[in-house]
């Protein structure tokens, strides 16, 4: 085991993965001399050569557009976003190209692409460096969305994104980048569209994902001194979801609380409320709690940002009002 921050757990994934498979290659703005605005792809360009590690102009909407083309072709371009928000340039080469190409040629070309980057709320990176595209993208046929969270599934999902024949949506959260965690030195690759139970509990079902987790994870130290005892899993896979592992806890705790960094209104959340309320309605002993962001853009001041997502307390008072049946 070696203790490794995520950005260097995503940075080996995209190493080995390149030295696996000839036809996998990285493009983006500063991917290459500058090693990636996060050092993601680091050094990468020293040992490829710039064939393999592309630096692009800034041009989201034409170097998208390049990358779909080269999956048709049998080659696995990995986008980096240098902020996810500035890929809403190329949302139409991502919806109309990237998604359907595969539905609409009948099958003959497969769209092996991963687009990645950082995301999220950071701490005072403004709104339009504050992006969380999730919302926007899940509406959209034929992509996939996944949320890594630690470096541990940051590295083993993002090489099982690679290897995927079709186009996944890979969400870094910015301010996770420097987590740290002991990972294995031998090679491992995790599903993609499977959840996670983080913690297993009895008392409520805590669904979460990216930084959310982390919130998660601190009311639940406070939770568990005052005899609560919830579960908690964690999305990763946010299209599809991972249907088998959310109702398998529903059925055991017959309450739900989302945690999500994302919009209220039309986010993860709001789909999977709808989609509990569609196939399990009958498991619930109460309404399925959302705990989401303010429907605003994201504010600079840094007070204010805060206020804008939910915090840990939010979470613990709304386990209290759960299972007090006050919701």
């Amino acid at each position: 085991m070696a203790e490794t921050l995520l950005y260097n757990a995503l940075r080996e994934a995209i190493d080995e993965e390149m030295a696996r498979d000839s036809n996998v290659f990285v493009l983006g703005e500063d991917v290459g001399h500058y090693g990636g605005s996060y050092k993601v792809t680091k050094d990468l360009y020293k040992k490829y050569g710039e064939f393999r590690v592309l630096d692009t102009p800034i041009a989201e909407n034409s170097f998208t557009g390049m990358a779909v083309g080269a999956a048709m072709t049998g080659l696995r371009p990995i986008i980096e976003g240098m902020n996810m928000g500035f890929l809403l340039l190329a949302f139409n080469q991502i919806a109309n190209n990237a998604g359907m190409l595969r539905y609409t040629s009948g099958g003959n070309f497969k769209i092996p692409l991963v687009i990645r980057g950082p995301g999220g709320v950071g701490r005072q990176l403004g709104a339009e460096h504050s992006q969380r595209l999730e919302a926007y993208f899940q509406g959209v046929p034929g992509l996939k969305m996944v949320a890594c969270s630690t470096p541990y599934n940051a590295k083993g999902l993002l090489k099982a994104a690679i290897r995927d024949d079709n186009p996944v949506l890979f969400f870094e959260h910015v301010l996770l980048y420097n987590l740290k965690q002991d990972l294995p030195e031998t090679d491992y690759v995790l599903p993609i569209d499977r959840a996670e139970v983080v913690r297993e509990g009895a008392d409520v079902t805590i669904l979460t994902y990216s930084r959310m987790r982390h919130h998660v994870t601190q009311a639940v130290k406070v939770l568990e001194k005052e005899g609560y005892d919830p579960e908690v899993i964690d999305l990763i896979s946010l299209k599809p979801l991972d249907f088998e592992t959310i109702g398998a806890s529903i059925r055991k705790t017959h309450r739900v609380i989302i945690v999500e960094e994302c919009m209220r209104s039309g986010g993860i959340g709001a789909e999977l409320t709808a989609s509990i309320n569609d196939r399990l309605f009958d498991e619930l002993d109460g309404p399925v709690v959302r705990l989401a962001s303010q429907d605003i853009p994201t504010p600079y001041n840094g007070a204010l940002e805060n206020l804008t997502i939910v915090q840990p307390p939010q979470i613990v008072d709304a386990v209290k009002k759960v299972m007090a049946n006050q919701v």
